[in-house]
């Protein structure tokens, strides 16, 4: 079995000194118009442009981030929507993040059961067959997992973490309004849904518990519900959180402080649009600066994190 993730993912948060993840979420009508001219003059095909643009807006955002934060996430709906060409996109930020020495969580949602479980898993984070033998395909560092299937949908990604020493983030409290649909119903035991899926999660990670305490299977708690997160953490001891819902959706540095555990370790707190489109409210630096825009962005994230941190008394030992 390789290193843990869920150890390299804290030592990289460790070595920053920040617990944030930048998203890339390329939206192509807000990538500043050079790209897309520059783009458009490569190649005829509309479908290519695209691919190179969002490719060379992410390359910016990274080279821009990569000494300042631990992680990146792309969401791959934002690339599929180009096709072929999104997914080139897709994968080559992928390859040119991991080379930038940053964990790549991919936001791919992914779930099935059996064979077709296998499959994702194994594209996303293990080896694919070919003719010739076996070789990775998009081989980034985290998946996330949606568990409505139960644990035949998750058992191959577990499996192939622990050979491959990735990792993945399983959904639980989303930060998204409608989320109490379905995760706040409430059971005969008297347990919400969300709390149910949190005992789930730490069963389905106690096999892969790294030295630092924490483990590769962790679960996917929004921003936006700062009290049910408090109980989450206290059933999730040993799960990372992935925690979206920061800056654009209306979750605070404050109210993601309930996500981390007394020793500061327990959660990675995510951005994307705020970072991303930093330049369009930024008054120092225009489109042709963006890649400066979102570094000042993730460095006043960073800060503010810190501060509540600091405010919780949760700093970890040595930052």
């Amino acid at each position: 079995m390789k290193h843990n993730l869920a150890d390299r993912l804290l030592d990289a948060v460790d070595e920053k000194k920040n617990p944030s993840v930048v998203g890339l979420d390329p939206r192509l009508w807000r990538i500043p118009d050079h790209l897309k001219e520059d783009a458009k003059e490569s190649t005829d095909d509309a479908f290519k442009a695209a691919g190179e643009a969002i490719f060379e807006f992410n390359k910016g955002i990274i080279d821009a981030v990569h000494d300042i934060v631990p992680s990146v996430k792309p969401q791959v709906a934002f690339y599929e929507k180009y096709g072929v060409e999104g997914i080139r996109a897709f994968k080559k930020t992928i390859e040119y993040a991991e080379d930038k020495g940053l964990i790549v969580i991919e936001d791919v949602k992914r779930n099935d059961i059996g064979s077709t479980a296998k499959a994702y898993a194994s594209a996303h984070l293990g080896e694919v067959d070919m003719i010739d033998g076996n070789t990775v395909s998009f081989d980034g560092d985290i998946v996330t997992v949606n568990p409505y299937l139960g644990y035949d949908g998750i058992e191959p990604f577990v499996e192939v973490c622990g050979e491959y020493g990735k990792g993945i983030f399983v959904l639980d409290k989303t930060s998204n309004p409608s989320s109490s649909e379905l995760q706040d119903l409430v059971t005969e035991d008297e347990n919400k849904i969300y709390e149910v899926m949190a005992d789930l999660i730490s069963d389905w990670g106690e096999q892969l518990i790294g030295e630092r305490g924490y483990s590769s299977v962790g679960a996917v708690v929004g921003a936006t519900y700062p009290e049910e997160a408090e109980k989450l953490r206290e059933i999730m001891e040993n799960n990372l959180f992935l925690v979206p819902g920061y800056g654009s959706q209306g979750g605070t540095a404050d109210e993601v402080i309930p996500c981390f555990n007394d020793d500061g370790y327990g959660a990675i707190v995510n951005s994307s649009r705020g970072i991303d489109y930093a330049y369009e409210d930024d008054d120092e630096f225009g489109p042709k600066e963006f890649d400066k825009a979102s570094r000042k962005a993730a460095l006043e994230m960073k800060d503010d994190i810190m501060k509540s941190l600091e405010k919780g008394e949760k700093v970890p030992d040595g930052w």
